[in-house]
């Protein structure tokens, strides 16, 4: 499986950012995709899951109401759309997968639970 994350950049506090990420490889519609993000000196953490089937969808509570996770099956891609960005939003985000069945809801997520990640994507915001 390999991840190609794009999207990142510069914004203004209270912009929006849309963060794609590109799944090939082996059978990448039995995934359950996610985004972590790292800021400098700071421990890997959860951003938002997305189930394998679209239908289920988990929050990090920060992000909650500003950031939506969605997924089109037909193009293997997953997208973060970020609203209301703050400049605590500020890190490198990483998308993230894992094989799973079809019934299994997205859920808060440990960086230990996705064996799959991508390479990472700038994402600054300015006060």
């Amino acid at each position: 499986v390999q991840l190609q994350a794009s999207g990142g950049g510069l914004v203004q506090a209270g912009g929006s950012l849309t963060l794609s990420c590109a799944a090939s490889g082996r059978t990448p519609n039995r995934l359950g995709m996610a985004w972590f993000r790292q800021a400098p000196g700071k421990e890997r953490e959860f951003v938002a899951a997305v189930s394998r089937s679209g239908g289920s969808t988990a929050y990090e509570d920060s992000v909650k109401g500003r950031f939506s996770i969605s997924r089109d099956s037909a193009k293997n891609t997953v997208y973060l759309l970020m609203n209301g960005l703050k400049p605590e939003d500020t890190a490198v985000y990483y998308c993230a997968a894992k094989f799973t069945i079809l019934s299994v809801p997205a859920t808060v997520a440990a960086t230990a639970d996705y064996g799959y990640w991508g390479q990472g994507t700038q994402v600054t915001v300015s006060s």
